[in-house]
């Protein structure tokens, strides 16, 4: 693939060293661009495909390469945004980071058919996969679209062991019911490939970028969970022994 690093893509930002996109400091690139809408998402400015910044993914990864001491025992995660809805882009930044040494990480949604990213998939050592809900409508309400790819993408990781680990935000009244967490939980429990469940507690510090854009916020009213939603959330996946 002699024009791989020539391969163009759009960024949002970049953080250089981050601590909550899988193991480690890693260095995280966050992509242009999402087919979801989800009711909680903090970035929606990540949304619209053709905004952020244009470049290519030699450059995103010469822009790496400074940070090597810091990252070489964490690595590199594309999120977003959703990384794979560019899945050359993300291909051609991987294949560069593979080249390096450094560890892969995807922060994906799973809403793009594996056929379309499957080479950028096979040069992911980590999926961070968002799993909405497990109920298809409920996850459509949330989200705009069902879960049947998310839910693929898993099974594909099960199938080649490909390490995931699963994330869910925890909304009161909506995903943080407790018989839907046991749901949820007894699903999971299944996959021998999820390595571990980050429940993360749903928040409104991005409520201002709806505004800014526009853009209805319909969670305005919906409270912070609590310590202790949380611990019953965190309690029903450790004792599936997900956490």
């Amino acid at each position: 693939m002699p024009f791989l690093p020539d391969t163009p893509g759009r960024i949002h930002s970049v953080e250089t060293f981050g601590a909550l996109d899988g193991p480690g400091i890693r260095y995280v690139v966050f992509f242009q661009g999402c087919p979801l809408r989800c009711a909680y998402c903090h970035n929606p400015d990540t949304w619209e495909r053709n905004d952020g910044n244009s470049t290519t993914a030699g450059k995103v990864v010469e822009n790496i390469l400074p940070y090597r001491n810091f990252i070489q025992s964490g690595g590199v995660t594309l999120s977003g945004g959703e990384p794979l809805l560019q899945p050359a882009f993300a291909t051609a930044i991987l294949h560069l980071c593979k080249e390096q040494g450094f560890h892969t990480a995807v922060d994906t949604c799973g809403a793009i058919p594996l056929e379309k990213c499957r080479e950028a998939a096979e040069l992911t050592d980590l999926f961070l996969l968002d799993i909405k809900a497990l109920d298809p409508q409920e996850c459509r309400s949330l989200t705009g679209t069902d879960n049947r790819r998310a839910l693929e993408l898993l099974r594909w990781c099960e199938e080649v062991k490909k390490p995931v680990w699963v994330r869910h935000v925890c909304v009161p009244g909506i995903t943080l019911e407790p018989s839907r967490l046991e749901k949820l939980a007894k699903f999971l429990k299944g996959f021998s490939c999820i390595e571990k469940v980050e429940l993360l507690p749903f928040h409104k510090m991005g409520a201002y970028k709806w505004e800014a854009l526009h853009i209805p916020f319909t969670l305005a009213d919906t409270p912070e969970p609590t310590a202790q939603e949380m611990e019953m959330a965190q309690g029903i996946f450790r004792n599936a022994g997900l956490l």
